[in-house]
């Protein structure tokens, strides 16, 4: 039995592979994913060796991630329940379709990730394997009676470190868990489970990793543009950048101006609510300045009924369906909205806002001369309108005069 592990390094995928390896007497691959964490993939080979595993492959996703997980995702204007950017969701599918290419590679017959059985993870990865590649087994032992009966906690794990001699930073008191990518950070767990607790006191505030407080950002506000082509920003301050190299700037701006911090109680797709802290600076500036592009070149009815597909798409995405049939149909459906979303957006960035400043574009809808109030001479006749309103009252008339009207 040969087996692909979603490997992070942290403490539950290090207690895992140990696990896993003497569970079901099997050879265990680990698999990290570079989506943008940085740091959190120093050693990771070594240590994953170490711990029992016979070979590791970190892969360097970052630029697919911002070309064909983010870039697709912002040209929805994706945002979950009002609020989440989608940062956690939009990696995970990603991260699975990766650690299935690796399980080919490898011939392994299975595959094995380190989600919980309460988490929206444990969809995500699961759904993307089945999407992909059903004929693989699956393991998640945060679903397994005996693993959760041995290791009730993370004082035992840390314990079942120890024992084993497996070299892991957590510590019983770590306060929260952090998941880190190019788009965002979440935290959760922890001191964080009472949605009361406030993380952005002076006490709590050194949590935060990817952008300062809005108090304590620069007071004064500092400008950027941001160029889109066909609904992908493409470059900002007039340089060309790829996807990530244009979510990598806008974080740095973002950060430095306490922009992109959300603290939510989200409604988790196996049925729980939970509360979520979030910081996504970039992509919040990108989401902004691309709704401004479309308001310039988007026809009203095309727009209109794009959003009202808005909170189907961040369902599917946080679900864990980016494979499904239906987001690629909103895909297809969204990507032909976005032909002539071309265009340059100014913003001001201060202290946590984002300020429209300007919007232009070669394809640009707004006619000044119709829009004007100062009687410039187009081809909009305001006298139209007289028989326009009474068409659309006909039936508001119609009900007031055959059954009393609305009760007021």
């Amino acid at each position: 039995m040969k087996i692909v592990l979603a490997y992070s390094g942290g403490l539950d995928t290090s207690v895992i592979v140990k696990w896993l390896r003497e569970t079901y007497d099997a050879e265990i691959v680990t698999f990290a994913a570079d989506v943008g964490q940085e740091e959190e993939l120093k050693g990771l080979p070594q240590k994953a060796r170490a711990t029992g595993a016979s070979k590791h492959y970190t892969l360097d996703l970052v630029e697919e991630f911002a070309r064909d997980f983010i870039y697709p995702m912002i040209r929805a204007n994706a945002v979950y329940e009002g609020q989440y950017f989608l940062g956690t969701s939009i990696a995970r599918p990603l991260i699975a379709k990766a650690q299935i290419e690796i399980a080919k590679k490898e011939k392994a017959d299975t595959v094995a990730h380190g989600a919980t059985g309460k988490g929206n993870d444990q969809c995500r990865f699961e759904l993307t394997y089945m999407a992909l590649a059903p004929h693989l087994e699956i393991i998640a032992p945060w679903k397994n009676d005996v693993f959760r009966s041995q290791f009730p906690g993370r004082a035992e794990m840390i314990q079942y470190c120890a024992d084993h001699k497996i070299p892991v930073e957590a510590s019983v008191k770590k306060p929260y868990s952090m998941d880190r990518n190019l788009l965002h950070i979440s935290y959760e767990a922890g001191i964080l489970e009472d949605p009361w607790f406030d993380p952005t006191t002076k006490a709590n505030k050194g949590m935060f990793k990817l952008s300062v407080s809005p108090e304590d950002a620069p007071n004064k506000a500092e400008y950027v543009e941001l160029d889109f082509v066909k609904g992908n920003c493409v470059a900002v301050n007039g340089k060309q950048l790829t996807p990530a190299g244009v979510l990598k700037k806008l974080n740095k701006l973002g950060g430095k101006h306490g922009i992109g911090r959300v603290d939510l109680v989200e409604n988790r797709f196996v049925g729980m609510k939970s509360r979520g802290v979030y910081e996504t600076p970039g992509g919040t500036i990108l989401m902004q300045a691309h709704r401004q592009v479309e308001s310039l070149t988007m026809d009203r009815e095309v727009m209109h009924l794009r959003d009202g597909l808005i909170p189907k798409y961040a369902e599917l995405v946080y679900n864990g369906f980016w494979f499904a049939p239906e987001r690629e149909a909103l895909q297809a459906l969204i990507d032909e909205s976005q032909k002539r979303v071309t265009g340059t957006v100014k913003l001001k960035l201060y202290k946590g806002n984002i300020i429209t400043c300007g919007r232009k574009s070669p394809y640009s809808l707004y006619d000044l001369k119709i829009a004007s109030m100062e009687g410039v001479k187009s081809w909009y006749n305001q006298s139209d309108a007289t028989g326009f309103i009474r068409l659309n009252g006909l039936r508001l008339r119609a009900r007031n005069l055959a059954q009393g009207g609305p009760k007021v």
